[in-house]
């Protein structure tokens, strides 16, 4: 069944309307019609907002390239992390130029990632051969999530970033609602076993997860002491918009910007426990008029 619906997204899915296409995807992962008249779920106002919500800046915001510009004159360019080089393509990629720790992504896409510790042990072919594939990927046609649909692809290197004191890069993701923080969640685990826990803007542990990365209740993460200073460059980032996911690290006490996101999970990520995705539903006030601008 799912391979079915993979083959189905490269070909067929192409040629249907947007509308028509997210009501079959969101179906095929709820097992329920998509409601887009009268919206109720997180999940459902995020699709009505992929549909109806489009101003001329969000493309500029998911681009992790250009994105970096528009954060530095937004909230300053301490906050950035700082480029190494940038590419048209994969096969342009001149590691000789790299330092020994480095970080090579897609600027269009989330799944191409090539963390690098240490360049004596990379593997230049398969590091070339994963980007490429992520290289080819449109977030577009596979959710319609339309900011990505024109983006000029890059290749980028960033400076290796790590939390030493767990060995990993703890991501702060900030859910903001009408441009407020109204919860976040921490990953942790992501390349052994990615699980997250979700928190209140205090700091509160919330009941809740998601099915993708289950929380785990008892997993201690201390939060960092620059909590209240990364919340609110998120509702700065966030101001005049519905809803946006604004992700930041925190690496001995110093704040980086992660990236900017409108439709976490492509909008068909589930909840668990599932009462939670009308929760989140409900601190969601979508916009009265379709927004085209």
């Amino acid at each position: 069944m799912k391979q079915d619906f993979i083959k189905f997204i490269k070909t067929a899915g192409r040629l249907l309307p947007d509308s028509l296409y997210l009501r079959i995807q969101y179906y095929y992962h709820f097992h329920k019609k998509l409601n887009l008249r009268n919206p109720k779920t997180f999940n459902e106002k995020l699709e009505w907002l992929k549909l109806y919500y489009r101003r001329d800046d969000m493309p500029l915001m998911v681009d992790k390239y250009r994105v970096k510009e528009y954060v530095a004159d937004s909230i300053g360019s301490g906050y950035v992390v700082p480029l190494l080089a940038v590419w048209d393509n994969p096969a342009e990629i001149d590691f000789d130029i790299l330092p020994q720790k480095f970080v090579l992504k897609c600027n269009h896409d989330s799944g191409g990632l090539v963390i690098c510790k240490d360049k004596d042990k990379l593997d230049f072919e398969k590091t070339r051969r994963i980007l490429t594939e992520a290289f080819a990927n449109n977030n577009y046609w596979h959710s319609r999530e339309w900011p990505y649909k024109n983006l000029k692809k890059k290749v980028i290197a960033e400076q290796y970033l790590e939390n030493p004191e767990c060995g990993e890069l703890l991501d702060y993701k900030f859910f903001c609602f009408n441009g407020r923080v109204k919860c976040f969640k921490i990953d942790f685990g992501r390349f052994v076993e990615h699980h997250a826990n979700y928190f209140d803007p205090k700091g509160h542990l919330l009941p809740f997860g998601e099915v993708i990365c289950p929380p785990v209740y008892d997993h201690e993460l201390i939060l960092p002491s620059c909590l209240e200073e990364m919340i609110s460059l998120s509702e700065k980032l966030a101001v005049g918009f519905p809803f946006v996911r604004v992700d930041f690290y925190c690496v001995k006490d110093h704040i980086y910007f992660g990236e900017i996101t409108f439709f976490p999970a492509a909008c068909v990520g589930r909840f668990v426990p599932d009462e939670w995705d009308g929760k989140l539903g409900e601190w969601l006030q979508l916009p009265k008029k379709k927004v085209t601008r």
